[in-house]
């Protein structure tokens, strides 16, 4: 169940063409942008790459998610199901992870988080996060 929304995040992508896996396409795309995220402000960096499965749908994982705040930083995973829009973006929905040690961000230790990724035609995207109980 969705309980608290914890992050509202907006960020410009870039994307890149990597080796196919199994003669999929797999993208690569970097991140930058800035938010709210557990009450703070922050700014983030992240780089995902995604492979189109064979019913269509693409599978991504991000394994280099950064967060930073003014008094410390936080790293993140995340994983997620995403999908072409007819608009020429990509929308994602999945679960991520945060680690951090930054005292503004440690309600987020321990948490299990959904999110969606909305990202339009041009690159930009919109992150909003729940913690899930």
């Amino acid at each position: 169940m969705l309980e608290n929304k914890v992050g509202s995040l907006t960020a410009t992508c870039t994307n890149k063409a990597l080796a196919a896996e199994n003669g999929m396409p797999t993208i690569e795309t970097s991140a930058n942008g800035q938010g709210m995220l557990a009450g703070t402000e922050v700014s983030s960096m992240a780089t995902y790459s995604s492979v189109m499965r064979a019913h269509g749908a693409f599978y991504g994982e991000c394994n280099a998610g950064i967060i930073m705040a003014q008094d410390g930083v936080a790293t993140f995973k995340a994983t997620g199901i995403g999908k072409p829009t007819s608009d020429g973006g990509f929308s994602f929905k999945g679960s991520v992870y945060f680690e951090t040690v930054a005292p503004s961000l440690s309600s987020l230790n321990g948490a299990a988080c959904m999110y969606t990724w909305e990202v339009d035609a041009s690159g930009n995207a919109e992150w909003e996060i729940w913690e899930i109980s």
